[in-house]
């Protein structure tokens, strides 16, 4: 791998991951125009998302730093009110109170991630022989992309919500975590399909964003720690290293100009030009199933 061309599927990813479109099939369809060694091109799939993350942790320190706490408060007031069960359980004076778990918007944000994190979970592991079978060729990812079309028009038309994570339900979130597992189909976007399914649930926009990029977090952590068992041992290297080094940086950056990008994009409503972009590559996609096969 080039230099080159490490740093145009940098590029590629931090656009893609980020904007309405797929990153899967962008880099899938790369990969094959300049033939990229598929033993190393998986490593470099698991820094490239380390860089999209970097980016998500870039953007949204403060409220991730505050979940982190938050997370650790959970757990520290769980255990106390186990202590608290069994106490009072063996004990002849009075019960003690149980510690109210769920004292703040932040505490429900956390439970609501694990909550979405669990069906993408799930889907992601009973469909990943389906999904490596329907990128294999271009029928799937082209159906998809138009999908994904449809979705950001949906987007486009759909009222502003009010929810912020208070006003979430659990249920909401267990929607949107469906949404994400089935994104994982090559041509879906993983944003613009959660970000529309945050906007059906009655998410606020901005609050549906945030959402959206928090909850890949763990989605894109699971799915590298999946690739990294099937890498083996692999000797790289001096120039390899600076090219998946600067692959890497180049998806961070970008990908943290493609998330406030969003920003704009959703509260504008401009989804159209992403949606026109995603029908007519899709389109292109099953044209060339039919006449390359």
């Amino acid at each position: 791998m080039t230099l080159l061309q490490a740093v145009l599927m940098g590029l590629l990813q931090g656009l893609t991951e980020f904007l309405p479109v797929s990153s899967s099939g962008h880099l899938a369809i790369f990969k094959n125009i300049f033939h990229i060694n598929t033993e190393t091109g998986m490593l470099f799939d698991i820094l490239l998302h380390i860089g999209t993350l970097i980016a998500i942790f870039v953007a949204y320190y403060k409220d991730i730093w505050k979940m982190i706490v938050e997370g650790f408060g959970i757990l520290i007031d769980l255990i106390s009110n186990a202590g608290i069960f069994f106490g009072n359980l063996f004990s002849k004076n009075d019960a003690k109170m149980y510690r109210k778990v769920m004292k703040n918007a932040y505490r429900k944000f956390v439970m609501l991630i694990i909550v979405s994190t669990i069906p993408t979970g799930i889907l992601g592991v009973l469909g990943k022989d389906l999904i490596e079978e329907a990128g294999a060729g271009l029928i799937v990812p082209g159906i998809c992309l138009i999908i994904t079309a449809c979705l950001l028009m949906i987007a486009d038309y759909c009222g502003s919500g009010k929810k912020t994570p208070k006003d979430t339900r659990y249920l909401d979130a267990f929607s949107v975590g469906v949404a994400q597992g089935v994104a994982t189909l090559p041509g879906l976007s993983r944003s613009g399909t959660t970000i529309t399914a945050c906007l059906l649930c009655g998410f606020d926009k901005k609050f549906a964003v945030k959402y959206s990029f928090i909850m890949s977090i763990p989605a894109i952590l699971g799915a590298a720690v999946l690739e990294m068992k099937d890498i083996g041992e692999l000797t790289l290297k001096n120039n390899e290293v600076i090219h998946y080094a600067a692959g890497m940086a180049v998806a961070a950056i970008v990908g943290y100009i493609c998330i406030k990008t969003m920003l704009v994009v959703v509260r504008g409503k401009k989804f159209k030009i992403f949606s026109i972009y995603c029908f007519a590559a899709g389109a292109l996609a099953i044209c060339g199933h039919f006449f390359l096969s």
